[in-house]
């Protein structure tokens, strides 16, 4: 019986003085220059030094907790983060202090991404596990849920709520540009993820029928001459103003809260390309704790034994 749940996440700085030992930590045993380490604390210094990611997720873990007490489970729901306090061993802590002995595991992402990132989550959770030794809970992961009506629902709800700005001639013309983190095409090849992604959108277009749409990708890092998944939103945007498109709605379909990747990566730069090529631009909000999607892990959760 599942009488815990653990919320794996990738965590983010809470002040300006933790921006620099965070993405140290992010990229410990990767090469990268000083000078790139500190253009990507820049983004993180344009919103104040801090990420919203942790509040958001805390915002989840606590719309959960409360799906699964109206459903009559009142069990603990936990935030453990990969990269920022609380790390996933205090998580498991806490679990452990609370008696758990067999939590769900939910990695706060909708598609698998194998060991572009995963993964990861994954193996932080085993090797927090193994430090804690036999006592620490047993970790059981819910299913996926990419094609749940629940996460499609919310999705749709906050693309009406992006569009509701646009009458309906720009409605009807406008492009539905779906955006998700780019990962090496290896990895790719290697996961569902591409499909997974691929699946949620044509779920979530389904609610707009007569609404074009594409799938493009953002965020990519790592050597130019390694191959990446494709387009770059930021290309696809050139190419869409020399089409003739007009109006864009980018949902981040990749992101359930709001990574640094979509205030940053989508907010301002994207939106800085779309300004210049002639396009009006408008950015869905992540899916967050909309009660249709904490109602989709919330039968996740429930669905496991």
């Amino acid at each position: 019986m599942i009488d815990g749940v653990l919320l794996v996440s990738f965590g983010g700085p809470e002040r300006p003085e933790d921006v620099i030992p965070f993405l140290e930590h992010v990229l410990r045993g990767v090469s990268v220059s000083r000078e790139r380490i500190e253009e990507v604390a820049s983004h993180y210094h344009h919103f104040g030094g801090r990420s919203p990611i942790n509040q958001h997720t805390f915002a989840q873990a606590r719309a959960l907790a409360e799906a699964l007490r109206a459903d009559g489970r009142d069990v603990p729901v936990v935030v453990g983060n990969r990269h920022a306090p609380p790390f996933v061993a205090e998580a498991l802590h806490a679990l452990s202090a609370r008696g758990v002995k067999r939590a769900a595991g939910v990695v706060m992402a909708a598609h698998r991404s194998g060991a572009a990132s995963y993964d990861k989550y994954v193996r932080a959770v085993q090797d927090a596990r193994d430090l804690a030794g036999p006592g620490a809970p047993e970790v059981v992961y819910i299913e996926p849920f990419h094609t749940h009506p629940g996460f499609i629902d919310a999705l749709a709800d906050r693309m009406k709520e992006a569009a509701a700005s646009l009458d309906p001639d720009q409605q009807r013309n406008a492009l539905i540009l779906f955006t998700a983190h780019s990962i090496p095409q290896a990895m790719a090849d290697a996961s569902p993820y591409e499909a997974e992604i691929t699946e949620s959108c044509r779920a979530a277009a389904a609610r707009f029928p007569h609404a074009r749409w594409r799938l493009v990708y953002q965020s990519r890092s790592g050597r130019p001459e390694d191959p990446w998944l494709g387009p770059d939103v930021c290309d696809a945007l050139r190419e869409e103003a020399a089409r003739g498109t007009r109006d864009v709605l980018a949902v981040p379909i990749g992101f359930l809260s709001d990574h640094m990747e979509v205030l940053y990566d989508l907010d301002v730069q994207a939106a800085g390309v779309a300004r210049e090529a002639g396009l009006h631009f408008l950015r869905a909000r992540t899916v967050l704790d909309h009660p249709r999607f904490i109602r989709a892990l919330a039968d996740a959760v429930l669905a496991l034994r």
